[in-house]
């Protein structure tokens, strides 16, 4: 099996962790899947497959049925951001469709009908957009699409309509975290009709999604340069703070104790590895270790409960995950 496309490096990668590009689009022909039947929604999600195995991309994607996984796995898929929480709750009737290498997912009769998306390393949303835009192409060659001249693409919430697009940075933003930048900065974007928030619950990992909210009234290329700008600001932003930091060694101390205890630990829960991997990651961006933004974002993307669970293909209690996390992140830093 080739290499996952978050085990790869890309632009700005010391702050930009990952660009998404989210499309949403619905049938004509049927209604929001909040009102299908458990039937009609397993009916529509084939017919989309079917769509997607008669067109050019026949053998680039699998099609994963949730209701036919075991809790763990299905719930991985989760961990590593290619279905939602609320795909995940809905489990009985939920499918998907996942690229060889992850980098694109089609949640199947979730909100919307058909949700794209599109991942790439770095800060590199024009190539996540193209990949989206050529499945988008694929459905509305051979489905006929929600439309409405005045209003775009229609959504099951209003906020989506237009555009049926979303445009996301994850960003890396230890410093701007330590000097209590995040609340200004969220309060910024907001002013500018996109979102910052926490990817993880508490902040854990110091990790941010940046997003438009607008698809209303702005082009695909508008609101793909409007994240970029913003974002190009934040970069700038994060390496200051974080060149700041270089001279306080008493946070310089705190890095070094952090990979201290990821070679040694034996045993790390959830936050504890996230907050950690974190302050690593923040050590190689200023040059203190020699560790690949590869294997962080390895670790960061399978070593998640549900995804060791998955992978040991046995039933883990909580010591034995947190007990396996912190053996595979020794072995990884060695």
């Amino acid at each position: 099996m080739g290499s996952k496309w978050y085990q790869c490096n890309g632009n700005n990668s010391d702050v930009v962790l990952y660009s998404k590009v989210r499309v949403a689009r619905n049938l004509a022909d049927a209604p929001f899947p909040e009102r299908m039947s458990a039937e009609l929604r397993k009916s529509v999600s084939k017919k989309l497959y079917a769509a997607i195995k008669s067109s050019s991309l026949a053998n680039e994607f699998d099609l994963i049925n949730l209701y036919d996984l075991k809790p763990a796995k299905a719930a991985s898929y989760c961990e590593r951001q290619l279905i939602s929480k609320e795909h995940l709750k809905n489990k009985e009737t939920a499918s998907f469709m996942l690229s060889k290498n992850e980098d694109v997912s089609i949640m199947l009769c979730e909100e919307d009908h058909i949700r794209i998306n599109a991942f790439e390393q770095g800060q590199n949303l024009e190539t996540a957009y193209k990949k989206a835009d050529e499945i988008d192409d694929i459905f509305i060659n051979s489905v006929k699409l929600a439309y409405s001249e005045r209003l775009g693409f229609l959504t099951a919430s209003p906020i989506n309509l237009g555009t049926g697009l979303k445009a996301s940075f994850a960003l890396h933003l230890p410093a701007l975290r330590n000097n209590n930048s995040i609340c200004r900065l969220s309060s910024m974007v907001g002013k500018l009709g996109l979102s910052l928030r926490e990817l993880y619950k508490g902040g854990a990992g110091d990790i941010y999604i940046l997003s438009n909210q607008v698809s209303l009234g702005i082009s695909e290329k508008s609101a793909i340069d409007n994240v970029n700008a913003i974002c190009d600001q934040i970069v700038k932003q994060e390496r200051a703070a974080r060149e700041s930091l270089k001279e306080n060694i008493e946070f310089e101390d705190r890095i070094y104790r952090t990979l201290g205890i990821l070679k040694t630990a034996r045993r790390l829960d959830n936050d504890e590895f996230l907050n950690n991997l974190s302050l690593l990651r923040l050590g190689v961006s200023l040059g203190y270790f020699d560790v690949d933004y590869e294997i962080i974002g390895e670790m960061l993307f399978d070593l998640q409960n549900a995804s060791l669970i998955n992978s040991a293909e046995a039933e883990l209690s909580q010591p034995m995950c947190e007990k396996l996390r912190a053996q595979i992140v020794r072995e990884k830093l060695e």
